[in-house]
């Protein structure tokens, strides 16, 4: 359902990029910067409507990876490393570093998904500038960036991505435990889809202003053009890609799709919450 908020982001985070001006590659091509509304609507007419939901596989794919793994991951440090006890307050700095630590890891694994999701989601700029598709598919995607890389490729820019889900999560995570557990213990609300809904709303906001800036630099390491040896052209690292990228658009082009963002994020997090909650329900497990 938020799927085309995700690639109307991701093509925001790309328009107007200084590396790629300064480089000359898309000279005479560049795109104006239109806005949310207009980028979304300019897709759909100039690509076709389908082209909203390109690149919704490896999502799927990446979402199966990620998420099974950081939520595993936060609940085995909260309950059994960072010793939160059943019906006690847990502090915030111990949220922050099991969420923190559980994205990281759960997008270090899916950092390959990740990977394709974004190049598949800048095919159709390519076609409507001329340029050769790269891919003919998803799996036709993840062979040739194995075989033109090897399995290094796979993981090209998984650094600013895992610090960009560090960041979503500590906000996610973290936020959506502590609001929720604060409003158990100190208001009248009880464990059910009121309180899951206000927790998830928290911690989709906190998510999107903490994780944009470290995304948009992650989409433009993932997406940008590299040499045989599978170095960028554009960017030597996600430091070097954060400097630019200020100094050639100014700081507030770190949020860049900030909006899309936020509203992917906010709907997501609430059917995600709300529905993991029930699932554990269903099958006897307590609550998260």
């Amino acid at each position: 359902v938020t799927f085309p908020l995700d690639l109307t982001k991701t093509r925001l985070q790309i328009q107007g990029e200084a590396a790629v001006r300064r480089d000359g590659a898309a000279a005479g091509q560049a795109v104006p910067y239109r806005g949310m509304l207009r980028t979304a609507a300019g897709i759909a007419q100039e690509e076709g409507v389908r082209k909203l939901w390109q690149g919704a596989t490896p999502a799927v794919y990446r979402h199966i990876v990620y998420t099974g793994v950081r939520m595993v991951t936060y609940e085995y440090l909260r309950d059994s490393v960072l010793g939160r006890a059943e019906g006690e307050s847990f502090p915030l700095w111990k949220a922050v570093v099991g969420g923190m630590s559980a994205g990281a890891i759960g997008q270090f694994f899916a950092s390959p998904t990740d990977l394709v999701k974004v190049q598949m989601q800048m095919e159709g700029k390519r076609k409507l500038e001329g340029k050769p598709l790269r891919f003919r598919g998803v799996h036709h995607a993840f062979l040739k960036i194995l075989s033109e890389g090897g399995v290094r490729g796979l993981w090209a820019g998984w650094v600013p991505n895992v610090q960009r889900a560090a960041l979503v999560n500590m906000g996610d995570l973290s936020t959506y435990d502590s609001v929720k557990h604060f409003l158990l213990l100190n208001t009248t609300l009880v464990d059910n889809s009121v309180t899951h809904s206000v927790s998830s709303a928290c911690s989709g906001l906190v998510a999107a202003v903490l994780g944009t800036p470290a995304d948009v630099v992650k989409t433009r390491i993932m997406n940008q053009p590299r040499d045989k040896q599978g170095r960028g052209l554009l960017y030597k690292s996600s430091t070097d890609c954060l400097i630019q990228t200020v100094q050639g658009e100014g700081f507030m082009s770190l949020y860049k799709g900030f909006i899309p963002t936020w509203m992917r994020m906010a709907p997501w997090s609430l059917v995600f919450w709300l529905t993991y909650e029930q699932i554990r329900r269903m099958c006897g497990v307590s609550s998260f």
